[in-house]
């Protein structure tokens, strides 16, 4: 962990190692993921089976054999204990509600009298959400991922997750169910993307792939790109909390762990105007590291990316969070009302003491599924746009083809497109 000033001489060039963190990493592994990803487009079903064999130690007769059937879902229902249950159904509830807040209407505009225009909107065919595994369980990312894709109306959600040795938890067998999945297969990695993004004897191809994973799987996702949609490039999870010497140390230092848990380069980041502040947290962080049962990446995560900033103004300080438009902001001050409008850049904002960033990964309803590495600065929150497609509606009369058919020929004139004011001008002359 770092203790800076935002005023040092050096301080870019101290926090230049948190920005650029995981960047060689992802040049490293990108030529291993387009050999996985080429072998599957090439041999299907049977690279799919050998990559997964190695890979997560299933052997399998075919990739059928890889898809979790029905009664394998139900059984779940009786694995998971009622307060589980009722805490998941409940993050579907709530997640669908604010979803389906988004969603758009097919609607056509009769403004002008001789011309109509509008925007129809159209559910995409089939999409396919991963969900990671590995170092933890994540029914909220098969909810986040699932649900709204659900409200958008898409026909068919495909569900991929790495099991290795084929165990797969209950939980996320019940979150796909209560989220509306219809078929769940036991791969994960750069081969299940690849699967998905060009099909298979047995998985068919979908239009869009959704959901975070490690660097191998955002590496493909980012590979198959224009083949298939993607919803965002994910990269390594990360806080910032903005602080004014308000609110309770111990409070700021669990948030901050709770990015840090996450994996080894994930970063958390405290900005504060009160410096004896900044020295409460850095110690509570050291209490709180003892009594977590993934110390050894928490740890790994807070000494490599960890870092206290101690700026002048909350001004300041906002204006440094905009520069590094990070995934997760917490305005953990007194009127975090008051600096909202000051906030260009960010995947979700946490408002106020009382609204930990865990709040809003499981059951606020807002998607958790957000841009990384300074994306928030062009992209948004996962969203039931992620999920359709708008086509433009344009209907001209013949008056309204006679009204501005000139215009249109001359500005076709402007760009010497002879055939495309010919189009128009062969109308007007008859």
């Amino acid at each position: 962990m770092k203790l800076l000033n935002i005023h040092d001489r050096n301080f870019e060039l101290q926090f230049a190692d948190i920005l650029s963190r995981g960047e060689e990493n992802d040049r490293a592994v990108e030529q291993g993921v387009r050999t996985i990803i080429d072998d599957v487009r090439t041999r299907g079903d049977v690279a799919l089976l050998e990559l997964t064999r190695h890979y997560d130690r299933i052997d399998a007769a075919g990739v059928a054999e890889l898809e979790v059937g029905d009664r394998e879902v139900e059984a779940a229902f009786s694995l998971v204990e009622d307060s589980d249950l009722a805490a998941l159904e409940l993050a579907v509830k709530r997640v669908t509600r604010f979803h389906e807040k988004q969603v758009q209407q097919t609607w056509l505009s009769t403004d002008e009298p001789d011309v109509m225009l509008g925007q129809k909107v159209t559910p995409l065919e089939r999409v396919g959400i991963y969900v990671p595994g590995g170092k933890a369980c994540y029914p909220s990312s098969v909810i986040m991922n699932a649900v709204p894709a659900r409200v958008a109306g898409v026909s068919e959600i495909v569900m991929v997750t790495p099991t290795p040795g084929g165990e797969i938890n209950p939980h996320l067998l019940v979150a796909a169910r209560l989220s509306g999945v219809d078929r769940i297969f036991r791969i994960g990695g750069a081969q299940a993307v690849a699967a998905l993004a060009y099909g298979t004897e047995t998985i068919s191809k979908v239009d869009k792939i959704t959901g975070p994973g490690n660097i191998y799987v955002a590496t493909a996702k980012k590979l198959v790109f224009g083949q298939v949609g993607i919803d965002m490039i994910a990269g390594p999870s990360e806080i910032l909390i903005i602080n004014d010497g308000s609110g309770n140390p111990a409070h700021v230092a669990a948030d901050l762990l709770s990015q840090a848990e996450h994996d080894e380069l994930a970063s958390s980041i405290l900005i504060t105007t009160v410096p004896a502040f900044a020295e409460q947290v850095a110690a509570q962080v050291e209490l709180q590291l003892c009594c977590l049962s993934r110390e050894s990446i928490a740890r790994a995560s807070w000494d490599k990316y960890g870092v206290i900033i101690v700026a002048g103004t909350l001004n300041e300080a906002v204006e440094f969070s905009n520069r590094i438009a990070p995934e997760h902001l917490e305005l953990a001050v007194a009127d975090p009302f008051a600096l909202l409008p000051l906030v260009r850049n960010a995947g979700a904002i946490f408002m106020g003491h009382w609204t930990p960033e865990a709040a809003g990964d499981y059951l606020a309803g807002p998607n958790h599924t957000l841009p990384t590495g300074g994306t928030a600065r062009f992209f948004s929150p996962l969203s039931v746009d992620d999920f359709v497609k708008k086509s433009s509606i344009i209907c001209f009369s013949e008056g309204g083809l006679k009204r501005l058919g000139s215009d249109i020929v001359r500005i076709a004139g402007l760009e010497g497109l002879e055939a495309h004011a010919q189009s128009v001008s062969i109308r007007l002359d008859t």
